[in-house]
């Protein structure tokens, strides 16, 4: 449906976003810092609605949504999950390099995890249900699952989620120009500034 907007906001800040290790079923909470970046999401969002309203099932983007002031209309989504890194759980690029010279998520294997094209279907789901409800639809989720979202809403491969960074505490919109789908707003909150500064 032409009329459905994407909000995609990305949990606050967590330990592990901090040290850049790969998180996706480790259900690590916000930091405090994190709490705060949350509040703020929900200040600059105090004047929207949504027609839905869907979380990942991880404790960071449940409360993210909450401190957002978004809880009571949330519906869980097991699709927005972040990406399965199986063994490489935990681990930052960097080590991980270590055994796999030259590895990123977007050109490498993810041992026991899910692969760039399984990930995509998932997204490709959030996006049919969202086109279902029309108007503005909220994503409570992950950096790695909202840039494929992005990727998939566009008509990339998955694997072109890469393009797109992606801060802590962020949001962006995903709709149409005419007939074609666009990005109308990209990695905004106080985080992406400060990252984008350092």
């Amino acid at each position: 449906m032409i009329g459905t907007r994407l909000w995609l906001l990305r949990h606050a800040e967590t330990e592990w976003s901090m040290s850049g290790q790969h998180t996706s079923f480790t259900d690590i909470p916000l930091t405090s810092h994190g709490e705060e970046m949350a509040r703020l999401l929900g200040r600059s969002l105090a004047s929207k609605s949504f027609s839905l309203v869907l979380v990942s099932p991880r404790q960071r983007a449940h409360r993210t949504c909450e401190l957002a002031g978004f809880s009571s209309q949330a519906e869980l989504c097991e699709d927005l999950a972040e990406w399965n890194y199986g063994q490489y759980e935990g681990r930052t690029t960097k080590d991980i390099r270590k055994e796999a010279p030259g590895w990123t998520i977007w050109n490498g294997q993810t041992p026991g995890g899910e692969t760039a094209e399984e990930v995509g279907r998932r997204c490709q789901r959030v996006i049919d249900r969202a086109k279902e409800a029309g108007g503005d639809v909220a994503l409570f989720a992950h950096g790695h699952v909202l840039r494929v979202m992005a990727a998939t809403w566009l008509g990339l491969r998955p694997q072109e989620g890469r393009c797109f960074t992606l801060g802590t505490g962020t949001y962006c919109v995903l709709g149409y120009e005419h007939e074609y789908t666009t990005t109308l707003v990209w990695n905004q909150g106080v985080q992406a500034v400060v990252e984008a500064i350092e």
